[in-house]
């Protein structure tokens, strides 16, 4: 079996991360867990100190970008075959990692995403969100010639080849969307492995209507642009 790192960020997940590591240790224990909380203001941190979870605290907040590259340091570090995001809210089923695990075990892809998208059961998340995703995924494709559908989605498995990569050059705001343009132009094969997403318990999303406004704006422009320097720096 693969070494697998699950790296899950979390900012301000007091009411969720309980649950979230009580599922890894009870059903999933072949795999290795770290929590990278990013900051967080509530009792996060307290309740991984108490419970003596694997974690690293970052002392400032850096950001769902920040975090994950946090993650992808570690894995590369200590030698993980494979990292997989969860998010630190609940809302990614770690059962249906196995299956999103036996593509890169196969050598028949270097990331997989977990999408809501292949076979749209469970939640779907809202009908204007939908459309931003859809916007930029045709982009994605676009750009690089690769659809990928749930192109926002953080459940997503890399291997050691897109550990080394993310671990040097991970984008640091909203970075899902621009992490497959960067895949993409490494010549990375991404796959997309349906899976059923929950509703957060606990908490709330980050992403107001006000940054959602912002996030469109700001990915789309990052993949435009990490496309192009790619391309001016392969003509050097």
């Amino acid at each position: 079996m693969l070494k697998t790192l699950i790296i899950i960020p979390a900012y301000n997940e007091e009411g969720n991360i309980e649950k979230v590591i009580n599922n890894l240790v009870e059903n999933f224990s072949q795999y290795d867990y770290l929590i990278v909380n990013d900051g967080s203001t509530d009792r996060t941190k307290h309740i991984c100190s108490q419970k003596n979870y694997h974690v690293i605290n970052l002392v400032v907040n850096m950001g769902i970008g920040g975090a994950v590259q946090t993650g992808y340091r570690y894995a590369r570090e200590n030698n993980y075959d494979v990292a997989v995001q969860i998010d630190g809210d609940g809302q990614h089923d770690v059962s249906f990692l196995q299956g999103m695990l036996s593509f890169i075990e196969n050598g028949d892809a270097d990331v997989v995403i977990g999408s809501r998208f292949v076979e749209k059961e469970g939640f779907q998340s809202s009908a204007v969100r939908r459309i931003g995703i859809n916007f930029l995924s045709i982009l994605g494709k676009l750009l690089t010639g690769v659809r990928v559908r749930d192109i926002t989605s953080g459940y997503r498995a890399v291997n050691a080849k897109f550990i080394n990569i993310f671990a040097t050059d991970y984008p640091a705001d909203y970075p899902e969307p621009e992490a497959m343009v960067i895949t993409a132009v490494y010549g990375g094969r991404i796959r997309e492995y349906p899976v059923v997403m929950k509703e957060r318990e606990f908490g709330t999303s980050s992403i107001t209507f006000k940054k959602a406004c912002y996030y469109m704006c700001k990915v789309s422009l990052a993949m435009i642009i990490r496309r192009i320097s790619f391309g001016v720096r392969r003509q050097k």
